[in-house]
């Protein structure tokens, strides 16, 4: 009874509060929004609306353009690797490995950033270039990341400039970005695999002959990945596996 009684005074307040506040100090006063939609008056304010979903587009499109365009898929993917390699399920959480890819991936691309600020958003800021030299200035230090990445593997590239019936390009600056980039993620994955093999074999050889113990042993019942699980653990602190592993995926893009 005394539940209900609390209930009830806290709704109570709840709905008078309001009330009471705009008696003690005056009328409440709320925001109103309102976003009126009308037919356009001329071909600029056509123009001007098609700018405006193309912004909103691009925005939405932000969070793939820096997982795909950036250093960020390689290292989400070799830190996906070790989790699995090390048989861990919810430690650490996933929030925390893209934290970390994240972060590594701003060290990554700081100089690439800074180009784009120094050689393409400040000059538009002071009025010094218009918006189709901006989007040229900022291009040209991203296509220069993703070709420094890919080195001389040209097979992706060539694989996309013949399905989109291309004529084949003088240099590098002629590829198209929307050409560049399909091909940029496809090299990205695959380095990406490599790197996964390679950090999977010690763990599976630890996994292996604590499955071929238990076996010779008779303990067929007892799951190997519950006593390899912290032989793995140990290893990995043990030879500072998260620095080891940093260092090397860092130094991979050169």
């Amino acid at each position: 009874m005394s539940r209900k009684v609390a209930l009830m005074t806290l709704a109570l307040l709840m709905a008078g509060g309001p009330c009471l506040f705009a008696q003690a100090n005056g009328p409440v006063n709320f925001p109103f929004i309102d976003v009126g939609v009308r037919s356009a008056k001329n071909n600029s304010e056509v123009a001007l609306s098609l700018q405006l979903l193309l912004l909103l587009a691009v925005i939405s499109l932000a969070p793939s353009l820096v997982v795909l365009c950036t250093a960020f898929l390689r290292i989400s993917i070799v830190f996906d690797f070790i989790k699995r390699a090390l048989s861990l399920q919810q430690v650490p959480p996933n929030q925390v490995l893209m934290g970390i890819a994240l972060f590594l991936t701003l060290f990554i691309m700081w100089p690439t950033l800074d180009q784009i600020y120094q050689k393409s958003f400040k000059p538009f800021a002071d009025g010094k270039i218009g918006i189709e030299e901006m989007y040229k200035q900022a291009e040209s230090p991203v296509k220069a990341f993703m070709w420094r990445q890919m080195g001389n593997d040209y097979g992706n590239v060539e694989l996309f400039l013949k399905m989109g019936n291309y004529p084949k390009p003088e240099t590098k600056g002629d590829v198209p970005i929307h050409v560049l980039i399909p091909a940029f993620v496809l090299h990205e994955l695959t380095v990406a695999f490599k790197i996964g093999i390679l950090l999977f074999i010690p763990f599976i050889i630890i996994d292996m002959v604590v499955a071929s113990t238990l076996m010779s042993m008779g303990m067929i019942m007892l799951p190997p990945i519950m006593i390899s699980m912290p032989f793995k653990l140990i290893l990995f602190v043990l030879v500072d596996g998260w620095g080891l592993i940093t260092m090397q995926v860092v130094r991979s893009f050169g």
